[in-house]
């Protein structure tokens, strides 16, 4: 695609290169990328994890990482080339002029400071408005982002709002200084998909809005098809092609963009469970509480059979994490009774049978955070052989071999540390780590929530196999309906800490849904430019009819 006219261009990023520091010397990891951007214009920035998305989208505003730096090549801002300007002029421009929206809004505010002060200290500090001047200020921001009590909203702490409000308070917070550009790396991948349209809309709305241009990176080609003008595929580094969003999607050119827009199409064709096969788990009548009074599950009632995988899905706070913790035994029921293969499992964790806890393993959301990043891939796996079955050194040296074949990966990743993998390598040893119980059922918790979708893609089609050698069975707990159409039999819907609806995939799946049901599954995105512009103006007019005449 040709470039446009410079004349138009607030940013021209020209032959950047971005090295990397490991194995004692520097590596190129972005490699003489050139982009440009018009005010006004969002340009999608997509690719696997690695690709380089990140790094480029910082060097927007002339900034590297730790571990990193710009080697050569230009960034012109408005005609400035910031590779070439001091750090007091660089200190003007990020934050005022090019502002950046993180992945994870919890991890990047301040827990100890109100929502208001963090958004008045970009202007003050730039001298832009006074603190009583930037108080009004977020307060019709933060209207305009359809946040709820704009006018005290601001005056609560990080983790008093929801996840959803959260990112829309670090929008919020990026226009404070009404900047030319914004660069929004990943800011809705950890969300559920109903929080994830309020994000987006938030997003659209302001850029229109202001005028505003902007870099939106993401693995998600659906995500920014809704906002996108234009979009540069990036692997290893490299672009791999660029184009109008709308040609892009209707006629990708590369191998490597084709299999991005295809990724969501792998799907499970077994049969769905019968009442003759063997029932794993048994879920009577469970209520759950964190304090004794409120209630983060009601009335519960599930079974999972042998060899069948059930989806476990809803809104961030509907209950699925709270009915793993009960299922475990890290959160006893206040009543009801959970059965594994027709024995009743004793309510807590340190009073269950060493049997008990061999057959059910958990695979978690964060590999980073569920592998000891001190121990080597031997000691993660082969604790679990020796603890369950006692095995002598040699012996779980063949097994962890096996395992690795498995899932695999090469043999010499026995002797590496998790920091040494990737994501999706990682992800792969901790299910490596579960089959080493040798167990019959697996709780999946939201296991490709934080994965790129090729990588994602890669971990379903493994549990898959896994599943059809081993005839282990899944409860995969999840917020992302792509995921669920991919690899369910049977699909539970939670809300509010109750089921909602339950039944197999395909009438789950079929019309009519549970009103519930039917906002979940409108609200994953689909690859048409067009389909949340068609959403929002559809929900606006489900809320006038709704709205009675006064």
């Amino acid at each position: 695609m040709e470039k446009e006219n410079d004349m138009n261009n607030i940013l021209e990023i020209s032959n950047i290169v971005i090295d990397g520091y490991s194995d004692e010397q520097w590596h190129p990891i972005v490699k003489g990328i050139d982009l440009t951007l018009k005010k006004g214009e969002v340009l999608g920035l997509i690719g696997e994890s690695g690709a380089g998305k990140s790094t480029l989208g910082l060097a927007s505003m002339a900034y590297a990482r730790a571990g990193c730096r710009i080697s050569s090549g230009s960034i012109l801002f408005k005609d400035q080339d910031l590779t070439q300007a001091s750090e007091n002029d660089l200190r003007s421009i990020r934050g005022a002029r090019i502002a950046y929206v993180a992945q994870s809004a919890a991890a990047s505010f301040n827990p100890a400071h109100r929502l208001i002060n963090q958004y008045a200290e970009g202007p003050v500090q730039h001298g832009l408005m006074s603190f009583s001047e930037a108080e009004k200020n977020a307060v019709t921001t933060y209207e305009q982002l359809l946040l709820p009590d704009p006018d005290n909203i601001g005056y609560r702490f990080p983790h008093q709002v929801s996840g959803g409000q959260l990112q829309r308070a670090m929008v919020a917070m990026a226009m404070s200084c009404s900047p030319d550009i914004i660069i929004f790396d990943e800011p809705t991948t950890a969300l559920d998909v109903t929080t994830q349209i309020e994000v987006l809309a938030a997003i659209k709305d302001i850029t229109q809005r202001f005028d505003t241009a902007a870099i939106y990176i993401t693995h998600d080609l659906a995500v920014v098809a809704q906002l996108s003008d234009r979009i540069m595929v990036l692997q290893d580094g490299l672009l791999v092609e660029e184009n109008d969003a709308r040609e892009m999607l209707a006629n990708p050119q590369e191998k490597y963009t084709q299999d991005l827009l295809r990724v969501r199409s792998l799907s499970s064709n077994r049969k769905p469970a019968t009442p003759d096969r063997k029932v794993i788990l048994d879920i009577q009548d469970v209520d759950a509480s964190y304090n004794g009074t409120d209630y983060v599950l009601k009335d519960i009632n599930l079974k999972v059979y042998q060899g069948q995988t059930v989806a476990l899905v809803g809104e961030s706070g509907s209950g699925k994490s709270s009915l793993a913790r009960v299922i475990t035994g890290l959160l006893p029921p206040l009543k009801g009774s959970i059965s594994f293969q027709d024995t009743q499992l004793s309510a807590a964790l340190k009073s269950r049978k060493h049997a008990d806890l061999q057959k059910l393993q958990m695979i978690y959301q964060m590999p980073d955070t569920a592998l000891n990043p001190r121990q080597k891939i031997r000691k993660i796996i082969g604790r679990p052989l020796q603890f369950y079955f006692g095995m002598d050194r040699k012996q779980r040296e063949t097994r962890i071999l096996e395992l690795l074949e498995q899932i695999e990966l090469p043999a010499d990743y026995i002797d590496r540390y998790p920091t040494e993998l990737s994501g999706g390598e990682k992800q792969r040893i901790s299910i490596a780590r579960a089959l080493a119980a040798n167990p019959e059922l697996i709780i999946c918790d939201e296991v490709t929530s934080a994965l790129d979708q090729l990588v994602a893609e890669g971990i379903l089609k493994l549990l898959l196999d896994l599943q059809q050698k081993l005839n282990v069975s899944y409860l995969f707990i999840t917020h992302d309906l792509a995921t669920v159409k991919a690899i369910a039999d049977e699909i539970v819907v939670m809300l509010q800490g109750e089921i909602v609806e339950m039944g197999p995939k395909k009438e789950i799946l079929k019309p009519p849904h549970h009103e519930y049901t039917d906002l979940l599954l409108s609200s994953v995105p689909r690859m048409d430019p067009d389909w949340l512009d068609r959403l929002l103006i559809k929900r606006d007019n489900m809320d006038l009819q709704a709205t009675p005449a006064t």
